[in-house]
């Protein structure tokens, strides 16, 4: 009986029909595409043992003079930075109270405490440390008190609740005798106020609601900003930070992890520096601090209000001084296409600033300018803030209906799966969406949230490989996305266990400590015969190669599905699920059909053992066939 031998083209199709797309795939989860061949994506393990709170959609990595690693993680909720796999809050405070400006109020049998505060300027879960406040007379003693809160409801201007909870995080419960007020000595520090988790859509750079903007005061914020959104940098050794639409604020390295970050325009020597941004950045060669969407300069001092379209940057080698003379070279340029400033990021001596409808390159040129601000492509805007990486041949970004490539001009990429992308592309959290690069597999990843799942999250992902130029999809839920370089391996923030963390990439083919499941890769139509009769497939001679981990005793094995129709607008049917192992020499199958499709999988019943430990490749598949008749 003969063999044919079934070749796939790299990569993942959805433009074409599933029969079009003969030769090739058209659905797959957790593969990519290597050297023309499919295989099982590396798996991911946990860093460290500790979390953080709220999601975590900006990373940043650096070293510090003395070798120090160190981890930037900016959340919904706090900044942390990582050091030695553990997380340490560095968020700025807003306000510090007088003593006895806070006193509490404590009901019987309940653990809600209300506290009173005037003008507190906090909105929902914002984070309060509490310091000086005494027993309340019963089970709400000084020590349940005096540490940080989360702020579960703010009632009014001057009001909000806390849940009273003992040092080891376990709600108590107030009794009769709680009829205190905490005493005359309390004083509470408020962390500047958390951002949101979901993206609210509107209009205006007046937009937002009692105690949302500018940390609190009356300060209006861009509506887009009111989604947490840290950009960070390095200014030498120290870390420039700034949650879109806020203050910024520099961390100093001299002063150690035990240290919270300091809003800039309040350090000693500082001169004008702007009070709230978009993002930041730095320059390289030159070293400006570059403030996006700041706020202008009126006379002596700052505005406090947002210009969406301003570039502020600072004298160079000095971050505290933003004050244009004709003895430094601070200053700014307000930009022309577009309404708002989007994102930035450094690219090939020069900085990329994309505007909600044009893409500009900002080049350092000296004094008198500084720099050269240039427009270099319009209808081509940005997508979200985190929406544009740069890869080892160039820049890649994303607008909202397409993918770019820029390397010195900017051009359409294409992309074989860019309609099933981008109708499913939910567009009302489409700030959330984020690129990565992974550069040992020469991958651009996209990251975004999908209509059809629902969540409003990031859920789905798109894989390019700008070397081999095909794609890849897939499901997976990663807030943001940090390539190797100062960190051994990609980092990514996630969530395991209902608890946020950062995942090692590339490591081991598992998912953290469980199975990586729903791996799969699923075929094109494939005309078995000349397309106008039935054949008879006998038999499946897999060519498959698995690759263990060393020390894993489980035995490799994947399944091959076989489906079946006669024409492309028919049903698929699964005729037969065979399990293949590296021992499989051939699988008898029984299908007749014009057109079969076939689907490698990881064995998912088997997950909680034998899918452990090991990832597989597919090579050629040869098929034993025999005509089968002419149907009518």
């Amino acid at each position: 009986m003969p063999l044919q031998t079934i070749e796939f083209r790299a990569g993942i199709d959805k433009e074409s029909t599933d029969y079009a797309a003969k030769g090739g795939w058209v659905d797959g989860n957790l593969i990519r595409f290597r050297k023309g061949r499919v295989e099982k994506l590396g798996g991911w393990s946990k860093l460290g043992t500790d979390f953080f709170l709220g999601i975590g959609r900006a990373l940043h990595s650096w070293i510090s003079l003395d070798g120090t690693r160190f981890l930037g993680v900016g959340t919904t909720f706090k900044y942390y930075i990582e050091e030695g796999e553990n997380y340490n809050d560095v968020t700025p405070i807003r306000s510090t109270t007088s003593a006895g400006d806070v006193t509490f109020s404590a009901t019987n049998g309940s653990s809600t405490i209300t506290v009173t505060d005037t003008a507190h300027g906090a909105v929902n879960n914002d984070f309060v440390t509490f310091s000086g406040a005494a027993s309340l007379g019963g089970n709400v003693t000084a020590a349940v008190l005096n540490q940080e809160y989360q702020i579960s409801l703010v009632t009014s201007a001057n009001t909000y609740e806390i849940t009273a909870k003992d040092t080891d995080g376990a709600a108590v419960t107030a009794n009769s005798s709680d009829s205190g007020n905490g005493g005359s000595s309390v004083v509470g520090v408020y962390q500047i106020n958390v951002g949101l988790d979901t993206f609210v859509t509107s209009t205006g750079w007046g937009v937002g609601t009692w105690g949302a903007g500018g940390w609190g005061s009356s300060t209006p914020i861009l509506a887009s900003a009111q989604l947490r959104l840290w950009t960070h940098d390095n200014f030498g050794e120290n870390l420039i930070i700034n949650p879109r639409g806020g203050g910024i604020f520099r961390w100093v390295e001299n002063n150690g992890v035990s240290t919270r970050a300091v809003e800039l325009s309040q350090v000693s020597g500082a001169n004008l520096v702007p009070t709230l941004a978009l993002q930041v950045i730095t320059s390289e060669t030159d070293r400006h601090l570059i403030c996006l969407g700041a706020d202008p300069i009126s006379g002596s001092s700052r505005t406090g209000t947002i210009d969406p379209m301003l570039v502020a940057f600072s004298d160079s080698e000095n971050e505290l001084d933003f004050e244009p003379t004709a003895t430094n070279s601070a200053g700014s340029v307000r930009l022309s296409s577009g309404s708002f400033i989007v994102g930035a990021i450094k690219s090939r001596q020069e900085i990329l600033i994309w505007t909600d409808t044009s893409l500009y390159s900002m080049t350092f040129i000296g004094p008198p300018l500084t720099f050269a601000l240039n427009l270099v492509n319009e209808g081509a805007g940005l997508i979200g803030p985190k929406a544009a990486v740069n890869a080892p041949n160039g820049v890649y970004f994303a607008s909202k209906t397409s993918f770019y490539f820029y390397n010195g001009s900017v051009q359409k990429l294409p992309c074989s799966v860019q309609e099933y992308v981008f109708n499913d592309l939910d567009i009302g959290q489409a700030f959330k969406c984020h690129m990565g690069v992974n550069s040992e597999y020469s991958e651009m990843w996209f990251f975004y949230p999908s209509i059809e799942d629902g969540t409003g999250e990031i859920s789905r992902y798109v894989i390019f490989n700008y070397e081999e130029n095909h794609w890849s999809i897939g499901s997976l839920v990663r807030y943001a996305w940090l390539d190797a370089g100062i960190e051994d391996l990609p980092f990514a923030s996630a969530t395991s266990s209902s608890s946020q963390c950062v995942f090692r990439h590339e490591i081991g083919y598992d998912d953290y400590e469980d199975a990586m499941t729903g791996v799969f890769v699923e075929s094109a139509d494939i005309d078995i015969s000349s397309g106008d009769s039935l054949t008879f497939v006998k038999e499946i001679l897999p060519d498959m190669r698995f690759v263990t981990e060393a020390g894993s005793s489980n035995t490799p094995a994947m399944n091959i599905v076989l489906k079946r129709r006669d024409f492309p607008n028919d049903t698929l049917i699964t005729d037969s699920t065979s399990q293949i192992t590296q021992s499989t020499k051939f699988k008898s199958v029984r299908t007749r059909s014009r057109q079969i499709v076939l689907r490698f999988e990881s064995d998912d019943d088997q997950a909680s053992v034998d899918q452990k430990g090991y990832k597989w490749r597919i090579g050629s598949t040869r098929l034993e066939i025999q005509p089968s008749g002419r149907r009518a």
